[in-house]
């Protein structure tokens, strides 16, 4: 009986699997809930038992598909169900999300592409659960020719070095450079402490021709422009 039990549970597993794949393939995105995308991806690493269950619990668990893509992988095997060969597939996918979203700003002009900047701001750092501190690097045409992470602090700080910051963008060959960090409180407003920082870093950036366009924090939501509040 357990084995029949079992091959009808397999049966009916398989068909939802390929109902499923076929409506992505018919509509896409737009024909599939967040569970089920996250099942789609699940397919891959888990290729036999029922994912829809374990999708739903790591939406509900996280709070979203994006949320549960950009998780840690050692809070992702905390969940029953996740092991490493799961969270690993679910890193690939946010990988390759972050690099689709890179694209789309690395090489182009700044101004043009300013909501795609944002986009890809929010994609590499609104979920991290301690503080990043990136720069972009710009060329005299406002070309972006370099994104990088320049330190990496703690859930509240993050140690920035304005010699550090100059330095690079000496190596680059940038004329300007644009600040982006987050806040893993999820609320942006710059701290004093995030514009002392800011301000050291213009006056050592200035000191060699080198300007500071904007300063972006990124909480889980929203962000804030240092330049939008009159900061910069």
């Amino acid at each position: 009986m357990s084995q029949q039990k079992e091959t009808v549970e397999n049966n009916h597993a398989a068909g939802h699997r390929e109902r499923l794949r076929a409506r992505f393939r018919k509509a896409g995105v737009d024909g599939v809930q967040d569970y089920e995308l996250l099942e789609l991806i699940l397919f891959r690493a888990i290729p036999r038992r029922d994912v829809k269950p374990l999708a739903k619990q790591l939406i509900a668990t996280f709070g979203g598909f994006p949320q549960v893509i950009a998780a840690p992988i050692e809070r992702l095997t905390e969940i029953k169900g996740v092991s490493e060969n799961v969270a690993q597939e679910l890193k690939i996918v946010q990988a390759s999300a972050l690099k689709l979203a890179q694209a789309r700003v690395l090489n182009r002009p700044v101004i043009s592409s300013w909501n795609d900047l944002l986009s890809y701001c929010r994609a590499a750092m609104a979920d991290e659960k301690t503080e990043l501190f990136r720069i972009l690097f710009l060329d005299k045409k406002n070309i972006l020719i370099a994104d990088e992470v320049q330190q990496r602090g703690t859930i509240d700080h993050t140690p920035v070095y304005p010699r550090e910051v100059v330095k690079r963008a000496l190596e680059l060959g940038a004329s300007s450079i644009i600040l982006v960090h987050n806040h893993p409180s999820g609320d942006p407003t710059p701290s004093r402490a995030d514009i002392d920082m800011t301000n050291l870093i213009i006056k050592a950036a200035g000191a060699l021709n080198i300007r500071v366009h904007d300063h972006l924090v990124i909480g889980h939501k929203h962000h804030a422009s240092f330049k939008s509040l009159g900061l910069i």
